[in-house]
């Protein structure tokens, strides 16, 4: 018979950002929690999210903030409202972690990594009484009701009054969201939106040529843009990467929902680069009009408008011998370059996911309709956002307003039941 454990204390399964921030609410009102994770440690994902510096909220107006949630900007709005960006920060700096605004308006801590903070957030977790129970990976419940874990001792039983699911999306499963818990909720009547990529790379059908040669490198300094599912014209400045299968980096992923949408509507999408976006159309005609005497194209390129290396790679692999020599249609191509994407990378890969449970599926206090006493938080659920700081300020905001749903579920009638 395998072991099992009964206990009063509420039951946290997923020591992600959402996970942690729930056990510290609940805790700070005298509860005593069991916080579980799958893996060896706690906050894996976390932590690899801050490992070219962690990005932890944004410092832009907060109506501007709440408007990058989309569709569930209406769910998500009164959650961030009560745990904002300035809250956040000042949180952080209760764990003595300073942060600052850089550049582009994204907010860091002071040393740039997430490992001091996710040690100071879980050794005050564990100062207020938190128990955690790493290697516990979730397998949903028996016969009774009683929570299933699978540990390297077996698996194992737990019941609890409550408890909060925060597993996280699909991506990056080798740290811990590999979404296993899509098939026990359906299996429990709960309604999930499928799982899919989100600020994600996409396929391109590169030349082995320019793949061999160019993968890996950065293009800088460009206006990226599409058109939404509505067709709606979207434009962002910024930089990317081309990558062997195809392009990836922060102005992507800013991109990567309408751009997936297109792609599952039409089987193709088009993203649209400006190689010039502080030259106007007029000039860069002039400038590749005029003439080049006994200058190679290549040496023309460079020396009028500027354009050498990957740009220019790019021109030649999109366009054909005979519009590279067209300066008309040269000229276009640079303020209009269309890379035609086939599709997103694997979901794994991305640094997020949507969809997840429906918010019709729970309750006001984001409990499960279908199974009192299980709430969820997190990633989880079904919503998306950019990056910049505004999928962790949602986690962490979404862990503390599910844990502040379950002490107010817990004054209610039957509230003592245990979760199943």
């Amino acid at each position: 018979m395998s072991p099992s454990v009964s206990s009063s204390r509420i039951a946290v399964i997923g020591g992600g950002p959402a996970g942690l921030a729930a056990a510290e609410v609940l805790a700070a009102a005298g509860l005593g929690v069991d916080l579980f994770d799958a893996m060896p440690s706690l906050g894996r994902k976390f932590l690899m999210a801050g490992r070219g510096g962690l990005n932890l909220t944004h410092n832009e107006l907060l109506d501007a903030f709440l408007a990058r949630y989309g569709s569930r900007q209406g769910e998500l709005a009164p959650l961030v409202r009560a745990f904002d960006p300035r809250a956040l920060r000042d949180w952080a700096a209760g764990l003595g972690v300073e942060t600052f605004v850089g550049s582009s308006g994204r907010v860091f801590p002071r040393e740039m990594k997430a490992a001091p903070l996710l040690r100071a957030w879980v050794h005050r977790l564990r100062e207020s009484g938190v128990v955690t129970h790493a290697r516990h990976r979730w397998l949903g419940w028996d016969d009774t009701g009683r929570l299933r874990f699978a540990t390297p001792a077996g698996e194992q039983h737990h019941t609890a009054p409550a408890a909060i699911l925060a597993l996280g999306g699909g991506s990056w499963a080798r740290l811990g969201s590999d979404a296993a818990w899509v098939p026990v909720l359906q299996d429990r009547g709960v309604s999930i939106a499928p799982l899919k990529p989100s600020n994600c790379g996409f396929d391109i059908a590169w030349s082995p040529f320019f793949r061999d040669k160019f993968a890996g490198q950065p293009v800088k300094n460009v206006v990226a843009s599409c058109l939404a599912a509505d067709g709606t014209a979207l434009r962002r400045r910024g930089e990317f990467v081309i990558s062997e299968h195809g392009v990836e980096g922060s102005l992507v992923y800013a991109l990567s929902t309408p751009l997936r949408d297109r792609l599952e509507r039409d089987g193709s999408a088009t993203l649209t680069l400006d190689l010039l976006p502080d030259h106007s159309a007029e000039r860069v005609l002039a400038d590749v009009s005029h003439p080049r005497g006994a200058r190679s194209l290549s040496s023309h390129l460079q020396s009028r408008v500027g354009i050498a290396g990957v740009k220019a790679a790019l021109l030649r692999e999109v366009l054909s011998k005979e519009a590279m020599l067209d300066p008309g249609r040269l000229a276009h191509a640079i303020k209009a370059l269309p890379l035609t994407l086939r599709a997103t990378r694997p979901m794994d890969e991305a640094i997020s996911t949507a969809g997840g449970v429906s918010f019709d599926a729970m309750d006001g206090n984001f409990m499960l309709k279908r199974l009192p006493g299980v709430f969820c938080a997190g990633e989880m659920l079904d919503w998306e956002a950019p990056t910049g700081g505004y999928l962790l300020t949602a986690c962490i905001a979404s862990g503390r307003a599910t844990a502040q749903g379950l002490l107010r579920w817990q004054g209610a009638p039957g509230s003592a039941e245990d979760a199943r």
